[in-house]
């Protein structure tokens, strides 16, 4: 099920359509509409994880993607209209 996600992009709010079966995070998604690699990112992202806990993980994550330009990424509770029309 599709779900809608909505990020900060150096300063301008975007909401785009998100899966799980796509994508393993709302972090990857929003890269991948602005067209970013972060193949590099991953996997650093997964050695971090093998050493440090999971807030470590989570603050290297955040202050990457700051660096990158992205604000708040969220995924919104409900379905927008448009997405329920396109069925």
């Amino acid at each position: 099920m599709s779900r809608q996600l909505q990020y900060i992009y150096k300063g301008e709010t975007k909401v785009i359509t998100f899966s799980f079966r796509q994508f393993h995070s709302p972090h990857e998604a929003a890269a991948a509409a602005e067209g970013i690699d972060l193949s590099n990112f991953l996997k650093m992202e997964r050695q971090l994880e093998m050493v440090a806990d999971g807030k470590a993980v989570k603050n290297h994550r955040d202050s990457y993607f700051n660096k990158l330009g992205f604000g708040k990424i969220i995924l919104l509770k409900k379905e927008a209209e448009s997405i329920k029309d396109k069925r």
